[in-house]
C-alpha cells in the first residue's frame, strides 16, 4: 500500500475522488427520509474525523450515511416527530460506546455470542424487506424514469470498470437525472434561487424516551457491520486495527461520529465499504486522504447550489435505484446466514429467524409502562432474547 510516498496535491486529488465513491450513498438517506443533503454531508465529514481522532488518526476509514437507519427513521419521525427521532438517534451512540466498553473487558467473542448470525442475519433481511414498498411507491411514479436509474446502477455494478464500479448508486442518479431533464419534469428555478454559499439546515434533538427505546435495537446491525468492516480493512491494508488501535477505539468513534451527526440533524453514520473498495483499487491507504475527504465533504455541504441541486432529484429516479439497493440490504442478511452456515434445518434457529422475519414485517407493536416498541427494534429484540434463553441442541444427542 502507498503511504506517504504522496504529495499534498496528489492526496487532495484522491481525496476527492474518495468522498465521489461515498457521495451518491451519502446523500441518498437524507434524501429518502426527507432531510437536508447538505446536512448529512456535513455529519459525514466532521464525523470522519471525530472517528480518526478517536482512533489516533491511524485508520483509513470514511464514514457517511447508514442505510440501517432508513426506516427506522421514517417510522419514528410519523410516531415522535424529527426532532423526537433525533433524540433515538443521539442513543445509537450510545450504545455504541456500551458495545466499546464491552469489547475491551470481554473481548470480541463476547458481542459475537450476544449477536449471532442467526440474529443478525434476519435483522438486516428485515431492514431491507421493510422498505420494499416505500421504493416501489416512489418507482410507480414515473416508471420509464424509475427503470432508466435501476438499469444504469446495475450494469456499473456488473459491467463497470475500476473507480466507475465502485459508484453504481451515484452513476445510477446523474443517468436518471439527465433523462428526467430530456424529458422535461425538473425544475431547475430552486438551483436558480438558492444562493451559492448557505450553511445546513441544522436541526436540535427533543428529549424523547419513546424514540430512545425505538432506535437502540436497531444499533444491533449496524455494529456488527463495523465489526465486519474493520476485518475488511485489515485484509486491504495487511495491517491489524482489531488490536491497533483497538477494535474498541474504531467502534467508540463510530458512535461519537453517530452522536454529533444526531446533535446536529443529521443521519447516523457508518464505515463506508464502498471507500474501503476504492482504497483497494487504488492501493492509498494513508489515513489523511480520507481526512481530506471529509474536509471536502464539509466543503460541499455550505455550497447551497449544490444541495438544492440534490432536492431537484425526481423521486422516481430514487425509487428506481432504491428497488435494488433494498433487495440488496436484505440480500447481505441471506449471505451472513450461508456464510456463516446457519442450519434452518434445526428448529431452534427457524424459531428465531422466522419470529424476527414476522414481527418486523408484520408490524407488531408492544407496550410496556406506556412505551411503545415496534418494527425492527422491537424484531431485533425478541431475537436477541430468543438467542440467549433458548437452548443450543447438545450435540451428543443430536449424534444418537
Amino acid at each position: 500500500m502507498k503511504q506517504n510516498n504522496l504529495g499534498l496535491f496528489q492526496k487532495t486529488v484522491v481525496g476527492a475522488q474518495f468522498l465521489f465513491v461515498a457521495f451518491g450513498a451519502t446523500v441518498l438517506v437524507p434524501l429518502l427520509v426527507g432531510l437536508d443533503p447538505s446536512v448529512a454531508l456535513f455529519t459525514a465529514g466532521i464525523g470522519t474525523l471525530v472517528f480518526h481522532a478517536v482512533t489516533k488518526g491511524k485508520v483509513p476509514i470514511f464514514l457517511g450515511s447508514s442505510f440501517a437507519f432508513i426506516a427506522p427513521i421514517i417510522k419514528a419521525t410519523e410516531l415522535f416527530g424529527f426532532p423526537g427521532t433525533l433524540c433515538g438517534l443521539v442513543a445509537v451512540g450510545a450504545v455504541y460506546g456500551i458495545m466499546s466498553l464491552l469489547v475491551r473487558l470481554r473481548g470480541v467473542g463476547f458481542i459475537a455470542r450476544l449477536f449471532p448470525p442467526i440474529v443478525v442475519g434476519p435483522v438486516i433481511m428485515l431492514i431491507g424487506l421493510s422498505l420494499a414498498g416505500t421504493g416501489v411507491n416512489m418507482a410507480k411514479s414515473n416508471w420509464p424514469l424509475a427503470i432508466i436509474a435501476l438499469l444504469t446502477t446495475v450494469i456499473v455494478s456488473l459491467f463497470g470498470k475500476g473507480l466507475l464500479r465502485l459508484i453504481p448508486i451515484f452513476a445510477g442518479i446523474v443517468v436518471g437525472y439527465i433523462a428526467a431533464t430530456l424529458f422535461g419534469i425538473v425544475d431547475f428555478q430552486p438551483i436558480v434561487e438558492a444562493s451559492w454559499f448557505a450553511l445546513p439546515a441544522f436541526v436540535r434533538p427533543e428529549l424523547c424516551w419513546e424514540a430512545v427505546i425505538f432506535m437502540i435495537p436497531v444499533a444491533i446491525a449496524p455494529v456488527i457491520e463495523h465489526i465486519g468492516d474493520m476485518y475488511a480493512i485489515n485484509e486491504v491494508t495487511g495491517k491489524d486495527f482489531v488490536k491497533d488501535p483497538g477494535l474498541h477505539r474504531t467502534m467508540l468513534g463510530d458512535g461519537l461520529a453517530c452522536v454529533v451527526a444526531s446533535f446536529i440533524g443529521g443521519p447516523p453514520v457508518t464505515t463506508y465499504s464502498e471507500v474501503t473498495g476504492a482504497i483497494s483499487l487504488t492501493k492509498i491507504a494513508d489515513p489523511m486522504v480520507l481526512r481530506i475527504a471529509a474536509l471536502f465533504g464539509i466543503l460541499f455541504s455550505v455550497l447551497g447550489k449544490v444541495s438544492a441541486l440534490l432536492k431537484t432529484i425526481p423521486e422516481a429516479v430514487l425509487g428506481g435505484i432504491m428497488l435494488l439497493l433494498f433487495g440488496t440490504i436484505a440480500s447481505v442478511g441471506i449471505n451472513s446466514l450461508v456464510k456463516n452456515r446457519v442450519d434452518l434445518g434445526d428448529t431452534r434457529n427457524l424459531v428465531i429467524a422466522s419470529l424476527i422475519l414476522t414481527l418486523g414485517i408484520g408490524g407488531a407493536e408492544m407496550s410496556f409502562g406506556g412505551i411503545t416498541m415496534s418494527g425492527i427494534g422491537l424484531s431485533a429484540i425478541v431475537g436477541v432474547i430468543l438467542n440467549l434463553i433458548i437452548p443450543q441442541p447438545k450435540k451428543a444427542e443430536e449424534g444418537k
